[in-house]
């Protein structure tokens, strides 16, 4: 089985030749000394040879070994702890963090490269600092200063690891069912009682602590999601003694077997509000924001990974003789000959590049959103995150683990067998398209909370300015008229249908899914324009995929359209 190895070079092109990130954050005064090519190069290549030669080679035992629970204690796979440390000390976890709170203070680009190698190499591993940042987030901009002063620093080093502990046994995504209760004690905090389920990291010996951030109800709140407050409670208080949260076992899960998800217990255990009483949600939302975009690079990372198994082995697998064959009689052609299989490999690589083409500019609209000194443009900074995260979240998670299903295919019957690796790709890749809001939560999000209550206005916002950065070139037509297409049935048919008199109160619900799909499709259309206009993409490498994408990925937009027009015009009926 080979293991994943970052390459640098086609990250680098999305980001130094098609994006011109350099030139986005020279803009930007905070992050003007960092936006310098050869330092954002040299961070790509020390991450590179990290994640490629100390977190890839962990990816088998932590999957085949596991996390092991005994006495409400978490052993980690073997080598997992010592490449932990020497993440953190290395600094990689404050790549982007603040300066003043021990962070580096580079573009969060280089943020999102590194977690997506990171989850390629290694996705068990992965989950652990993979929280971190969102946690740095939220503590900066909601705790007090006394808890800022404890934890902040220890987070945004990556010292110390985090959870985001929301789930319980009768509330999933309902967070507003949450009956973890938190009663005030006489020295300021608050006595925690109740249990969380698929708490990702709640316990484990990567590191010395574990800084718990937990949604709870006081006594006085209201039922619902404003009645959740955001409370801190560490495995370790300052002066050694371990608080009153027990793991009370880890999952057995289908896969991401090195990541333990743990059923944690709290029995009264003192914690500190973070932020105000009744704005839980408020604070985590920072955290789980974060935590979709990560996930959304999961997703590109883990086909990638799935393509990068499939390619190597269509390289050396001889099989029959591919159409126009020019071996020799009784001669076997590599299977990469066969457009089968070419076809099948050349989809996946176009998800990946138009993918990592929006991820990274949703990082570098991160960075604008934070530092830019226009409020305009931090504005519509705002209006490419909000839009365009849930569709990343959704459709990457979502062909990660399809397209890895099919990579497994190219294996034949030995894609079935543990030992090549693939399998595991496959199994690991399923919870992505769950967690941090189900796949289809993430569509009712974009549609029903995003587009439908301004009448379109921000989606046909971010539309018109994809069609300003369309340059010339049958990519950028073709992108062209189906923005322009999208645009016009949201405008002439999605809100006059959905917003008719009779239409069922649920028609929205049903039309979500394809909706989120069809605002991929265009993202990608704009993403291969950019790609295509680049000096440097007139290689094989590059027009495969683009090719690729136009013939077996593109056509999906106008079955989505299709699926949307049909149900407007014959309504989805009550069960």
């Amino acid at each position: 089985m080979n293991a994943f190895q970052p390459n640098p070079a086609d990250t680098g092109f999305v980001l130094f030749d098609v994006l011109r990130a350099p030139e986005v954050l020279a803009e930007l005064p905070a992050l003007a000394e960092s936006a310098d090519t050869d330092l954002m190069r040299q961070v790509a290549e020390e991450a590179g040879k990290f994640v490629g030669q100390v977190v890839a080679p962990l990816s088998r035992d932590g999957d085949e070994i596991g996390a092991r629970w005994h006495n409400g204690a978490v052993t980690m796979p073997p080598g997992f702890r010592d490449a932990y440390q020497a993440f953190w000390q290395a600094g990689w976890p404050a790549l982007s963090a603040a300066p003043e709170d021990g962070g580096q203070g580079l573009p969060a680009v280089l943020e999102a490269m590194l977690y997506e190698w990171l989850s390629a190499a290694n996705h068990g591993w992965t989950m652990a600092p993979g929280l971190l940042h969102g946690a740095y987030e939220c503590i900066k901009h909601h705790a007090s200063p006394e808890l800022k002063a404890r934890y902040l620093g220890k987070v945004a080093t990556g010292e110390w690891l985090a959870t985001m502990c929301l789930t319980e046994p009768h509330a999933g995504s309902d967070l507003g069912l949450c009956r973890t209760r938190a009663v005030p004690l006489a020295d300021g905090r608050y006595a925690l009682s109740g249990t969380k389920i698929f708490i990702s990291g709640g316990e484990h010996d990567l590191s010395d602590n574990i800084v718990h951030l937990v949604l709870a109800r006081l006594p006085d709140a209201p039922p619902g999601p404003k009645g959740l407050s955001l409370f801190l409670v560490p495995k370790f208080y300052e002066d050694g003694t371990r608080s009153a949260v027990v793991c009370e076992r880890i999952e057995e899960k289908m896969g991401l077997h090195g990541s333990p998800t743990c059923v944690m217990r709290f029995d009264e255990a003192a914690a500190w509000l973070v932020g105000e009483p009744g704005k839980g949600l408020n604070a985590m939302f920072v955290m789980m924001n974060a935590a979709r975009l990560h996930v959304g690079l999961q997703g590109m990372g883990l086909l990638d990974a799935a393509w990068q198994k499939a390619d190597a082995y269509a390289r050396e697998r001889r099989q029959m003789r591919a159409p126009g064959s020019s071996a020799k009689a009784g001669e076997a052609d590599l299977i990469a000959l066969h457009p089968a299989v070419r076809r099948l490999l050349d989809a996946q690589r176009a998800w990946v590049d138009a993918g990592r083409v929006i991820a990274y500019r949703s990082a570098l609209e991160l960075d604008i959103l934070k530092h830019h000194g226009d409020p305009g443009r931090r504005a519509q900074a705002g209006r490419w995150c909000a839009l365009v995260t849930p569709v990343l979240k959704a459709a990457w998670t979502d062909q990660a683990f399809h397209g890895a299903s099919a990579c497994l295919q190219v294996f034949g019957g030995h894609g079935y067998v543990r030992e090549w690796g693939i399998e595991q790709v496959v199994r690991d890749s399923r919870i992505a398209m769950i967690y941090e809001g189900t796949n289809e939560i993430q569509a009712i999000d974009l549609l029903l909370r995003k587009t439908l209550p301004d009448g379109g206005q921000a989606l046909l916002a971010l539309l018109d300015e994809l069609l300003a950065d369309l340059g010339a070139g049958d990519s950028a037509a073709r992108a062209r008229t189906g923005l322009q297409q999208l645009a016009a049935f949201v405008r002439d048919r999605l809100l006059p249908g959905v917003h008719a008199e009779g239409a069922p109160a649920d028609l929205a619900h049903w039309l979500a899914d394809d909706f989120l799909r069809a605002v991929a499709m265009a993202l990608m259309a704009w993403a291969w324009s950019r790609i295509d206009a680049t000096p440097g993409a007139e290689s094989p490498r590059w027009q495969n995929a683009r090719q690729a994408f136009w013939r077996w990925v593109w056509p999906e937009f106008d079955m989505r359209l299709s699926m949307m027009g049909a149900s407007l015009t014959d309504k989805p009926q009550p069960h």
